[in-house]
């Protein structure tokens, strides 16, 4: 869990708590879950964020493909590389359901930092050039 921070030409910036869980049960993928809170500078929750439930697949020489659905109506795939505590993904395909964004590019870095799992994601969007749209960074929580 953790914080993080998010702008884009068509939205207000603001601030988010973020959560992300990656559940492994012995076969050659990862689940993974990510949600997230609109926080005001007291880091009291304001507002519900997004969320987004997928797989990673490990494939081999360390490529990754990943498939994401988003509560805002979008489903991507994503296409990677594992490089040391670092993965890189950039956006392969994606669908948006007839009411939600065109998402036509993405990029996302995940990698960990001093112990903590900073995420990053930079989006085209709404007609916007690939940019800067969220990051943050998390602490590893102890299994329940």
């Amino acid at each position: 869990r953790g914080k993080g921070r998010g702008e884009y030409p068509t939205t207000t910036p603001f601030l988010f708590s973020h959560e992300v869980v990656f559940n492994h049960d012995g076969r050659n993928f990862l689940n993974y879950f990510s949600r997230s809170w609109i926080i005001n500078s007291d880091d009291e929750v304001i507002g519900q964020g997004a969320s987004e439930v997928g797989f990673w697949r490990i494939r081999d020489k360390n490529v990754i493909e990943v498939l994401l659905a988003h509560s805002t109506g979008i489903v991507e795939g994503w296409l990677g590389v594992a490089n040391g505590a670092k993965i890189q993904l950039e956006m392969d395909q994606g669908y948006s359901a007839p009411s939600a964004k065109i998402v036509t590019a993405g990029s996302r870095l995940y990698g960990l930092v001093d112990g903590q799992l900073f995420t990053s994601y930079d989006m085209a969007a709404e007609g916007q050039t690939l940019q800067a749209h969220l990051w943050s960074s998390l602490e590893r929580q102890a299994a329940n």
